[in-house]
């Protein structure tokens, strides 16, 4: 076990290398239990979130989902969320680590709006299979075709004699599925969808080969690659977080004003360490000459080939690929993810 998004997760199940091969050759299955769940009920909901998040909630059909930020005024990354609209309500997906502060931070821009925000978090949990033979555990454990399915679409299904929602979800585009269930459900679930994994060649999957994977993938990680210190051009999110057509949120002058002067000083990148040393978050990376140029967000070790790769951010004289830059265990050239691991 270890400490990943602020709470107790598998690092591994013994081997972090299967479980690696086990996303990018066969099925793997993973606990997403590190999210905090909010559900808006009442007439004004939809208003209400689209005035304080940065992506188009008024235009979700139900079933539908997208991916957004809560900002400060200032522009600065308070939370990142994903909203799906259901029958009754919206149920807007974050994380526990910051549950009480996005609690505290949503309920304040209810003024005058006809909404009720309910903590739901110890109510649901999430598991997730991904892979290439993710969709076809999916169908068999749960009858759901995912590959009919939009990306972030939801839909009521059932597990053996268990309720649950699908909704698809596609890492490095290969289409897999999470199940959200009622928390006392998650234990049986867990074993359905573990021996229907294993029958397809696959595995559990911890957080030690997932933050590899979501690293080659390209994926930041909130809390760890981005957070409060960032704006969304800095973290690289205002192309998949953001809507430019919606109308006003909250912080959205600063974004605006960003995307016209066309670029920021620090810009988040991917990074190729050389050896097989893992930098710590933080680390330092400097020019070859010594001077300052940014730091590490987040390293982790892949396989097929093995190496160290990671994130960080870099001033912008240094953001080119193929920059090569030094930190205190060897160098780490800047790379485009996932395209720079091709070479």
């Amino acid at each position: 076990m270890g400490v990943w998004f602020g709470g107790a997760l598998a690092s591994d199940f013994g081997d972090p290398a299967a479980e690696y091969r086990f996303a990018n050759q066969s099925v793997a299955l993973e606990d997403k239990n590190y999210r905090a769940y909010l559900s808006f009920t009442g007439p004004d909901r939809v208003r209400y979130l689209n005035a304080i998040l940065t992506n188009n909630v008024k235009d979700l059909a139900a079933g539908q989902g997208n991916i957004s930020l809560l900002l400060n005024p200032q522009g600065h990354i308070l939370a990142e969320l994903e909203t799906y609209a259901l029958a009754q309500q919206h149920l807007c997906v974050s994380y526990a680590m910051i549950r009480e502060q996005l609690m505290s931070w949503m309920d304040k821009y209810i003024i005058m709006d006809d909404v009720t925000l309910t903590d739901e978090t110890e109510l649901h949990g999430t598991l997730a299979l991904e892979g290439p033979k993710a969709a076809a555990v999916v169908k068999e454990v749960s009858g759901v075709e995912i590959a009919a399915l939009g990306e972030l679409v939801s839909i009521d299904s059932a597990v053996g004699a268990i309720p649950c929602r699908v909704v698809k979800r596609s890492p490095g585009g290969v289409a897999g599925a999470e199940f959200v269930v009622a928390r006392d459900q998650l234990a049986p679930l867990w074993q359905i969808l573990l021996e229907a994994a294993r029958k397809h060649g696959g595995g559990a999957m911890g957080y030690t080969a997932l933050s590899g994977q979501r690293l080659a993938q390209g994926v930041p990680w909130f809390g760890y690659d981005f957070g409060e210190k960032q704006i969304p051009h800095e973290a690289g999110l205002e192309n998949s977080h953001i809507s430019y057509t919606k109308g006003c949120y909250t912080g959205q002058e600063i974004v605006e004003r960003v995307r016209s002067r066309g670029h920021v000083n620090r810009r988040r990148v991917g990074l190729l360490f050389s050896g097989d040393a893992l930098p710590e978050a933080g680390a330092a990376l400097t020019t070859g000459d010594g001077k300052e140029a940014g730091y590490v967000t987040r390293a982790a070790r892949i396989w097929d080939p093995p190496r160290v790769i990671g994130m960080g951010y870099v001033r912008k004289e240094a953001e080119a690929p193929g920059t090569t830059l030094q930190w205190a265990g060897g160098t780490a050239t800047v790379i485009l993810l996932p395209e720079g691991l091709k070479s």
